[in-house]
């Protein structure tokens, strides 16, 4: 049996999504239970040169969104990188979860050699879908989504290899 390029893409990145919404869900009660301002844990940053927390959710959501969105040769939806709370965080998640749910599989039929075309630091990058998914996507939103995990970890939330995958 082949894989598909919805069968691919979708549930890998819902899966993340989950998972990530689960780690804020112990970063909060974390910083509730040890009295932290919960904005302590939103900006932190593994090295001053990275991103804090906050951008490091909202890049993942981004490439999970663009990515399912191109792949299904539907408009990417835009958000505003506002998000300063768990809460603020979660509900691009769920927003994240809600659009990529929301696209059918026929949607992603022709994906895998769909044309996507990025303009990357001004620099036009072509690539076919699969290609696209395999060595750009998934790259990029595991790279964010693992940093984001990361960065709690170091600042002492009691998470773990099980949560980072979380339900399969």
């Amino acid at each position: 049996m082949s894989l598909n390029i919805y069968q691919a893409s979708v549930p890998a990145f819902l899966q993340t999504l989950n998972a990530l919404s689960g780690i804020l869900t112990k970063a909060a009660a974390y910083a509730e239970a040890k009295k932290i301002d919960p904005s302590v844990l939103v900006n932190a940053r593994l090295a001053p040169d990275m991103f804090p927390l906050a951008r490091q959710i909202q890049i993942a959501t981004d490439h999970a969104k663009g990515a399912s969105a191109r792949l299904a040769g539907v408009e990417v939806p835009s958000y505003a990188d506002t998000e300063t709370t768990f809460a603020d965080l979660q509900a691009r998640i769920t927003k994240t979860a809600d659009f990529i749910k929301g696209l059918k599989p026929a949607q992603f039929e022709g994906g895998d050699t769909r044309e996507v075309t990025l303009k990357i630091a001004g620099q036009e990058m072509k690539f076919k879908g699969a290609t696209y998914l395999s060595h750009f996507a998934f790259p990029n939103f595991y790279f964010h989504a693992t940093t984001a995990y990361a960065i709690l970890r170091h600042n002492g939330v009691d998470v773990g290899k099980r949560d980072f995958i979380g339900s399969i």
